[in-house]
């Protein structure tokens, strides 16, 4: 039985809103271990390891939220395993977000945030890697849904198993 005929409006879910309300670069390093040493670039074959990791914290403002990306990107040289160059970016995005339960909260925070902020890290790592002397690092695109779900198995994989107490 429906209750349209006492003229309430049934309840329509809120769709989400997400606002970019600013972000930033909060810590960037690029050391050219090739340009220190004076090795010629022609003499290395570059092998790029990337690292990822995320981290987020609600704002004192209600609805607001911080959300970190970092990227760790170290090029070694394949013959010798020598460093080239190692860069690190903490990149950083300020949200305002309604409408998400707070039980999809940290998902949507650690999942849809980062997906907003990786094109402009993209763009920067690629731009720092090229004005360094190297060929721009065109990072692939990163699925933020998967990192997350291998963040939360390694997670529960770390929670020792509860054992049971006699009474």
């Amino acid at each position: 039985m429906s209750d349209l005929g006492n003229g309430a409006a049934p309840q329509v879910p809120q769709q989400p809103k997400l606002q970019v309300l600013g972000q930033f670069i909060r810590d960037l390093s690029f050391e050219n271990v090739v340009a220190q040493k004076g090795i010629s670039s022609s003499d290395v074959q570059p092998d790029i390891q990337v690292q990822v990791s995320l981290d987020g914290r609600a704002r004192s403002v209600a609805h607001q939220f911080e959300v970190y990306v970092k990227i760790k990107a170290t090029s070694t040289n394949k013959a010798d395993q020598a460093p080239l160059f190692i860069l690190e970016i903490d990149y950083g995005g300020i949200f305002q977000v309604e409408g998400v339960p707070d039980e999809q909260m940290h998902p949507f925070l650690m999942i849809e945030c980062p997906r907003m902020l990786f094109p402009f890290i993209r763009r920067i790592i690629s731009d720092v890697t090229r004005d360094g002397g190297f060929p721009p690092l065109n990072l692939d695109q990163i699925d933020f849904l998967a990192l997350y779900r291998q963040e939360a198995q390694r997670r529960a994989a770390q929670q020792p198993a509860e054992t049971p107490t006699l009474s």
